[in-house]
């Protein structure tokens, strides 16, 4: 079984000691989704919302979120972030939400990218729960990841 590198020999939590890494470019991908009803989604794409723009205000509320990562998931390292794009797009049953986060360093980018697209989604929740309280925040999930000791990874 794999070691969790967040707990040391005697079982405690502690931030993973990354500085003998190298430096290398690493990027991950995440996704995720809102399903609302169809007049929710019509709402959202028509600007017409009471709280304004949903997915402008939905992408640069992830573009925060991944800059803050390291102060909301304890044990994750403070990163100097290259890239974080974040794009809303509608899907039949909502909006998707998939963000893309980059940087050079010596550890990865994948909870940027969850963290990311999870605040996204409750943005575009809650710029729409007036309309429909029955949205549901659905499959937010690691796509892809590169760079790194580990390698590059793919969902299959």
């Amino acid at each position: 079984m794999t070691r969790l590198t967040h707990i040391d020999a005697t079982g405690r939590a502690h931030m993973v000691d990354v500085s003998d890494k190298a430096i290398t470019a690493r990027e991950a991908v995440a996704e995720g989704r809102v399903d609302m009803s169809p007049e929710t989604l019509a709402l959202a794409l028509s600007g017409d919302a009471k709280k304004g723009d949903v997915r402008g205000t939905a992408e640069i509320a992830g573009i925060m979120a991944a800059k803050k990562t390291a102060d909301l998931i304890p044990l994750c390292h403070p990163l100097a972030l290259s890239r974080v794009d974040v794009a809303i797009t509608p899907v039949e049953t909502g909006l998707a939400v998939t963000a893309r986060v980059k940087t050079s360093g010596q550890t990865g980018v994948e909870m940027e990218a969850l963290t990311a697209v999870s605040v996204a989604c409750l943005t575009i929740y809650d710029m729409l729960k007036a309309a429909d309280k029955g949205m549901t925040i659905a499959s937010v999930r690691l796509v892809s990841k590169t760079g790194g000791k580990s390698g590059d990874w793919v969902r299959p």
